[in-house]
């Protein structure tokens, strides 16, 4: 007879074994939502945050923005989930890719920052797609890839006619935002691979990493809102709105979603990013804005990437 170690870990007040405990409930409700329904909130913070960035730049500069949405967002994610337990318990492979992911998230929000201070968050929203677009028609040479190819450059065709000369490095911006946007749905899926929870503690380790990749060049800027309560609480609610609400609602609906359907559901964004900016900043499009920005979704809609 082979001598078992016993269960010492305490039952729950039903008295039911702790291998039989149901999840808690946060995880529960989770799962019973749709993945469709992460990815919606998703779209409406992802912009809303910025749009309020936006309203900052006239007392902080933009780095020192993006400084103070990563670091709020680092703090949240402490005070929550205790992410360097992550890092911790890692192996050499898992560290590699937290700082992949916490290079690309300091990288990706400075250079949209500093995008939106010359741009239109339609315009920047638009161009940031184009990359699953790309990625898309490159990896699967179809007619619906090559139509949805044809569709997201015609838009950003009309933008750049609108916006290139008077706002060159905008655009350059932009369009180094977009690559930094396939980096970032390419790793996060990565590092969601084995449920949402997990993901959330990898996503808060990445962030404290890319508070720490902002730094040098945005604490100085950020000191200024140190000594404005006010201030500082907007700066938090854009850290929270932005870095915290979308990307984990991202984390929730990439554990449970192929990158195909997550990217097809990408074509909520752009139009949200034309929406926000028009209720929030009353950035009004105009006639070749507004049909730019419509074949980009189109085009978003329509790719379909390869499965996994």
């Amino acid at each position: 007879m082979v001598n078992r170690p016993m269960d010492t870990r305490p039952a729950p007040p039903d008295g039911t074994p702790a291998a039989r405990r149901p999840p808690p409930w946060p995880r529960r409700a989770a799962e019973r939502l749709p993945p469709s329904s992460f990815l919606v909130v998703s779209a409406v913070f992802h912009y809303l945050g910025p749009a309020f960035a936006v309203l900052l730049f006239a007392r902080v500069d933009v780095l020192g923005v993006a400084w103070l949405r990563i670091a709020s967002a680092a703090v949240v994610f402490c005070l929550w989930r205790r992410p360097w337990r992550v890092w911790r318990d890692a192996d050499r492979g898992r560290r590699w890719a937290l700082l992949g992911l916490g290079a690309v998230l300091g990288a990706m929000n400075s250079v949209f920052y500093l995008a939106l201070d010359r741009l239109p968050l339609g315009t920047v929203g638009a161009v940031e797609f184009l990359g699953p677009v790309v990625l898309a028609a490159v990896g699967i040479r179809s007619r619906r890839n090559l139509g949805a190819f044809a569709l997201a450059v015609s838009g950003v065709g009309l933008l750049a006619d609108v916006h290139l000369a008077r706002q060159p490095l905008g655009f350059a911006l932009a369009f180094a935002n977009c690559a930094l946007f396939v980096l970032y749905v390419v790793l996060g899926h990565r590092l969601a691979q084995d449920g949402g929870a997990s993901g959330i503690d990898r996503l808060g380790a990445s962030m404290l990493i890319a508070m720490a990749v902002v730094a040098p060049v945005g604490f100085g800027d950020a000191t200024v809102a140190f000594t404005d309560p006010v201030l500082l609480a907007a700066a938090v609610g854009v850290g929270v709105c932005s870095s915290v609400i979308p990307y984990v609602c991202d984390q929730l609906a990439m554990a449970r979603v192929a990158r195909s359907g997550f990217a097809l559901m990408l074509a909520l964004l752009p139009a949200t990013a034309l929406v926000v900016g028009v209720v929030v900043l009353g950035q009004v499009p105009g006639p070749l804005e507004a049909l730019g920005v419509a074949l980009v979704i189109a085009g978003v809609a329509l790719h379909k990437e390869r499965s996994g």
